[in-house]
């Protein structure tokens, strides 16, 4: 049993092939392509240890994949670090580029439209986050 117990309660009894069939622990070694886990080490939603034994039949299937723990985190995608987690993630697995380390960024906030409050917040963009744009457009960009 890989779930612990949250679906089994919507399930009928006995399980049948379906199960196994949905089942992330018994298809961890059908992984193609890149994947992230993200959980919080308190999580009463999702039991932790199901995260671990998914982790574990990757590991025995000699995948690829990255894991982050957020200690004493609930049931979350991890707040503003699991954000930069999932940033970094996509821009290395999609843009195939090594996004520069977050410590080394001074993005300044671009200038607020006219007529806008001088204190209005900066948006994401090209100006702030270069590497988003483009692999061109940020010369510390490392192309695998």
């Amino acid at each position: 049993m890989d779930k612990i117990w949250w679906n089994e309660q919507w399930m009928s009894w006995p399980l049948g092939p379906h199960y196994a069939a949905s089942s992330n622990m018994e298809n961890a070694g059908k992984l193609q392509g890149k994947l992230l886990l993200i959980y919080g080490e308190m999580d009463t939603n999702v039991d932790p240890s199901s995260t671990m034994q998914v982790v574990n039949r990757l590991i025995l299937a000699n995948k690829d994949f990255e894991v982050v723990a957020i200690p004493n985190a609930g049931h979350t995608g991890g707040g503003a670090y699991g954000d930069h987690k999932r940033f970094d993630f996509f821009v290395r697995a999609l843009r195939l580029v090594v996004p520069p380390a977050w410590s080394a960024l001074t993005p300044q906030a671009p200038a607020p439209p006219a007529g806008a409050a001088a204190d209005a917040p900066g948006v994401l963009d090209a100006d702030t986050v270069p590497w988003v744009a483009s692999e061109d457009a940020f010369p510390g960009v490392v192309r695998r």
